[in-house]
């Protein structure tokens, strides 16, 4: 919205010029005249410190010359300088406030740009009742004029908001901005836009990298650049993490190779470095401008802006999908609920999967571009967006927020001192606009018997739906980190060749308060006679033997193991609580562990692989006189009887 008003100003201070230079000015003043025909030209050539001297020695000669306050005013309006901008405009309205009636929207705009929203409705209003003007100018004062309704509301009625500064390990004299974390909070990849000095021209230009900070000792630490070939000659930003900080998608303009003007990138942390960026191409990016993306947390689902056709505005929300065989679908765009005739961009999709922040100049707000929030109500529709309110929308610009997998704080960028240009803060963002609470899983693999660290293979299922929600290999280190979002059941999976896999579930549907993290030692143990490992993702119903269909995703893996060791013989064991008599507990353990025999034996695997035990109650892993205790005791275990050599 900025932009185009500009751009209208230019045009009408255009004709104002003309009209000076054709000598119909409201002065006598030859000297006023010489001096201000001599700052059009400095202004012409952006020469702006010389153009205001000469605008102001013009109102020195004659402090009733109309179009110098005009001129000032564009000029003002050129360096975002709105509130002198204002005044400008004021002082030719009190000279003449029927030549030029354009003068009001002007005013009107100036006002609200600076903030002042009950003068910019006046003023609004005033060019709105006029005859004989641009019916394009008066729409745009109409909505205008309804932003300052709002944002005079807004004002009274302040959400909590407190900025902090995210410290000087991020934050320097040059501008950083765009945060993007992990689901731990523990690391923020962010953009940084340094002076770089070159010998060969006469002045210095700006240069836009990826810098890296680990949150450390409750500080974040000092930041370093992300190196190449991630970062290059040309400019990179608008990025967003993954999750667990593995890959990256990110913006990328009149890059060698591109689609269009800004094309999105995907990237790997692999060993230390960040792989060669490859462009994801059609059916994402277009010849045109697709840039800002924010990654699910599940990385399938990929949400943008871009100004592609079929769009509903200039700049419209998508989103693309993940099909199984790893390529993205033809986008979608989120429709008109989100998208308006105005600009959406800057979407943030929160870890939970179904929260959606984002930044629009086609809504009422308080002008410009303002953030709002939306959640999705299933897989495809969003509820209406509401404005996250001041004074964290202002009359400038917002955008690149992110939230925290708690939902508690959010980072955005923003000037708050000059000196050190625009920075990184951190704020407690209000109840009724967090997205639900965000768990996560962070775990190290070892070998049980040496300790040794393992790269291993892991896989996060949702129970409910049987569906792989994350699927991937730990670092080098043995470490992995997923993200559990609430509502959901999940279970863990966690294998290499060699050894017994490793199960694990997170009851976690129902749930949407604050959860710990769960971090995890994961032991696995080598494949040989004696060992055993618990199937913790095998669901019976209740005082049943009956397999729950949430039990498929473990038996597959389970199916995998036998079938890739063929030379392996395992017993299934069934354990219970001791509630019930010892009998009843045998018979129940028994038939459940026959019932996954009999499941596996259905899926191709020989019956002589297999046996099958029940042990009741007689081998406790824990007091049966809590529930999470009796709970820890009704279980299935598979053990090594044999292994052919």
């Amino acid at each position: 919205m900025k932009n185009i008003l500009l751009i209208f100003f230019f045009l009408v201070f255009a004709s104002i010029t003309q009209n000076c230079f054709s000598q119909t000015f409201h002065t006598n003043s030859n000297k006023a005249i010489k001096l201000y025909n001599e700052g059009v030209s400095e202004y012409d050539y952006l020469n702006f410190i010389n153009a205001e001297h000469n605008l102001r020695e013009a109102l020195f000669f004659d402090k009733n010359f109309f179009e110098a306050y005009m001129m000032l005013g564009e000029l003002m309006l050129k360096q975002k300088r709105y509130s002198e901008a204002a005044s400008y405009y004021r002082s030719a309205v009190k000279i003449d406030s029927l030549f030029f009636k354009p003068v009001f929207f002007s005013l009107a705009n100036a006002e609200m740009m600076s903030g002042d929203f009950k003068s910019a409705l006046i003023h609004f209003n005033v060019y709105i009742a006029q005859t004989g003007v641009s019916e394009k100018n008066k729409a745009a004062a109409i909505k205008n004029a309804k932003n300052c309704d709002f944002a005079i509301i807004a004002i009274k009625n302040p959400v909590p908001y407190n900025p902090v500064s995210v410290g000087s390990g991020i934050n320097t004299t040059d501008d950083e901005y765009w945060p993007s974390i992990t689901v731990d909070g523990h690391t923020m990849m962010f953009t940084r836009q340094s002076s770089q000095t070159d010998t060969k021209l006469p002045f210095s230009q700006s240069q836009e990298d990826f810098y890296i900070s680990y949150f450390k000792d409750n500080v974040w630490q000092k930041a370093f650049n992300a190196g190449a070939p991630l970062n290059t000659p040309q400019n990179e930003g608008a990025q967003s993490l993954s999750s667990n900080g593995n890959y990256m998608y990110f913006t990328a303009c009149d890059r060698p190779g591109g689609m269009g003007s800004c094309d999105i990138y995907f990237s790997a942390f692999n060993e230390g470095k960040w792989s060669e960026p490859i462009n994801l191409k059609w059916p994402v990016n277009t010849t045109g401008w697709e840039t800002q993306p924010s990654i699910s947390a599940d990385g399938k689902t990929l949400y943008f802006s871009s100004s592609r056709p079929g769009g509903i505005g200039g700049k419209d929300l998508w989103y693309s999908k993940l099909d199984d065989f790893s390529q993205w679908k033809n986008p979608v765009n989120l429709g008109k609920t989100i998208n308006t005739e105005g600009d959406e961009m800057s979407p943030f999709i929160h870890f939970d999967g179904r929260t959606l922040y984002f930044a629009s100049n086609g809504r009422v707000g308080m002008g410009g571009f303002d953030l709002y929030y939306t959640r999705m109500i299933n897989d495809s529709t969003w509820t209406e967006p509401k404005n996250l309110g001041y004074p964290i929308n202002t009359s400038s610009d917002e955008m690149g927020l992110v939230i925290e997998s708690n939902g508690k704080k959010a980072y955005f960028s923003s000037v708050r001192d000059k000196a050190n240009g625009k920075d990184i803060f951190s704020f407690d963002l209000y109840e009724s606009a967090r997205p639900d609470p965000v768990s996560y899983l962070k775990g190290t693999v070892y070998d049980s018997e040496t300790g040794k660290l393992l790269t291993a293979d892991y896989e996060l299922i949702n129970l409910s739906s049987n569906k792989t929600v994350d699927k991937s290999e730990t670092d080098k280190n043995g470490n992995f980190l997923v993200c559990l979002p609430s509502g959901f059941n999940y279970g863990i999976n966690v294998n290499k060749t060699g050894y017994l896999f490793y199960s694990e579930n997170f009851m976690l549907e129902g749930q949407h308060t604050l959860m710990e993290p769960f971090i995890k030692r994961i032991t696995l143990n080598p494949i040989k006679v004696g060992e055993k490992m618990q199937l913790s993702n095998v669901f019976y119903e209740v005082d049943s033997w009956e397999l729950k269909e949430e039990s498929v995703s473990e038996l597959n893996n389970l199916i995998n193991l036998l079938t890739v060791n063929k030379d392996l013989s395992l017993e299934i064991g069934g354990f219970t609580d001791s509630t019930g008599t010892a009998e009843h507990n045998r018979i129940l353990s028994e038939k459940r562990a026959l019932s996954v025999v009999n499941y596996l034996i259905k899926k191709g695997i020989s019956s002589d692989r297999l046996k099958y035990k029940g042990y009741g109650n007689t081998s406790p892993l824990s007091d049966n006189a809590t529930t999470e205790g009796r709970k820890l005791n009704r279980r299935t275990e598979a053990k090594v009887i044999a292994r052919k050599k």
